[in-house]
């Protein structure tokens, strides 16, 4: 039976997209499809123009007979994403027609998609269907998410959030400059827009910096560029420092955790939605959904009608959709249980990263310390 509490729901729409192994994301939608090498998707996907195909869909579980929303690939690489421009506008404007065809009032922007479109404010044009980029609930999860890591760290642990004048970093800088007592180091390209979220910021309680290397200082880095390849590396991280890599291609990789045992790297911006029915390749395990998906669903299952996140989202967008989430708790919604790389992990000082298999650490291997 639908909750009275939900009573104006309506379907909505996911863009996804291949990740950096386009092989292996594609044959998760259809095996045979993973067969095809990556330079060959590359290159057609580069030179033409397909449509974007209808890849999954998602029910409630308090109402399993409707379809509560869909998901749409969107045929273009990370590497054309971020090169933006007209042609991947055109492409994401064509899968966003799609889901309007199929009945979605809302769409919601994965991965990529929102970077491409100006973290949705190109679509703002659009009247037929809203529009959210997902990351006024990104944010908010993030913000848990960096919570729960806080708990088993100091009290005066540096935070460095890296991407912080992107549209999730603005708002998750603001969240932690208001919900968190610690130090705050800012590092993003543009030194202007550095300069104005300080600024925003009470006095003092933030450093801005543009250079990368500044993240060896802090216990905690927040992971939230968008990058085609890894952006961290071991040469970044002080001893025992924690990640967490809110980034869609991710910006770390697994061997880092062989460099670098002692440093934990834990998995943002994902929720667990055990009420949510999910049919389609997205790379998590049933019952746990990206944080732009959440937003979306949760968009949808309110009501919500017109675009919600475009451009930078506000704390207040981040907060009002934390309440959306607690009514609808009976579905889920809420921070998933801590992994990294995909794998269940504890968050505590005895954390063990999942390495694969048969292979030990030289340092472990030799008693080694790592500086």
């Amino acid at each position: 039976m639908i909750p009275t509490l939900f009573p104006d729901r309506h379907p909505v729409a996911f863009l996804v997209h291949p990740r950096t192994d386009v092989a292996a994301d594609l044959g998760g939608i259809c095996r045979p499809l993973g067969w095809v090498p990556n330079g060959v998707y590359a290159a057609a996907l580069r030179r033409l123009e397909f449509p974007s195909p209808v890849t999954g869909t998602i029910r409630f579980a308090d109402d399993p007979a409707r379809t509560a929303g869909w998901l749409i690939t969107v045929p273009l690489t990370p590497r054309d994403l971020l090169s933006g421009g007209r042609r991947a506008q055109r492409i994401i404007g064509r899968a966003v027609d799609r889901a309007a065809q199929l009945g979605a009032r809302t769409v919601g922007l994965g991965a990529l998609t929102a970077p491409a479109t100006a973290g949705g404010a190109a679509l703002r044009h659009r009247t037929d269907i809203g529009v959210t980029n997902g990351n006024a609930f990104t944010a908010a999860m993030t913000l848990l998410g960096a919570q729960r890591l806080l708990d088993d760290l100091p009290g005066d642990a540096l935070v460095a959030v890296v991407g912080a004048t992107g549209s999730v970093g603005g708002c998750l800088t603001r969240l932690l400059a208001e919900r968190t007592p610690n130090p705050l180091l800012l590092v993003a390209r543009n030194e202007a827009r550095l300069r104005s979220l300080r600024a925003s910021l009470p006095a003092g309680r933030a450093v801005a910096t543009t250079d990368l290397d500044r993240v060896r200082d802090a216990d905690l880095v927040i992971l939230l560029t968008s990058a085609e390849d890894a952006l961290l590396g071991s040469r970044h991280l002080k001893r025992g420092a924690v990640v967490l890599d809110d980034t869609q291609p991710r910006n770390t990789r697994p061997e880092l955790l062989l460099e670098r045992p002692d440093v934990r790297i834990v998995d943002g911006g994902l929720v667990s939605v055990p009420g949510v029915q999910r049919r389609g390749f997205i790379g998590l395990p049933p019952g746990v959904a990206y944080a732009c998906l959440a937003e979306t669903l949760l968009l949808g299952l309110c009501g919500h009608r017109g675009h919600y996140s475009l451009g930078s989202p506000s704390p207040e967008q981040a907060t009002l959709l934390l309440d959306v989430a607690r009514q609808a708790r009976h579905l889920g919604f809420t921070l998933a249980a801590p992994h990294s790389f995909g794998q269940p992990v504890t968050v505590t000082r005895r954390f063990e990263p999942p390495l694969p298999a048969g292979v030990v650490p030289q340092d472990r291997q030799r008693g080694e310390v790592v500086a």
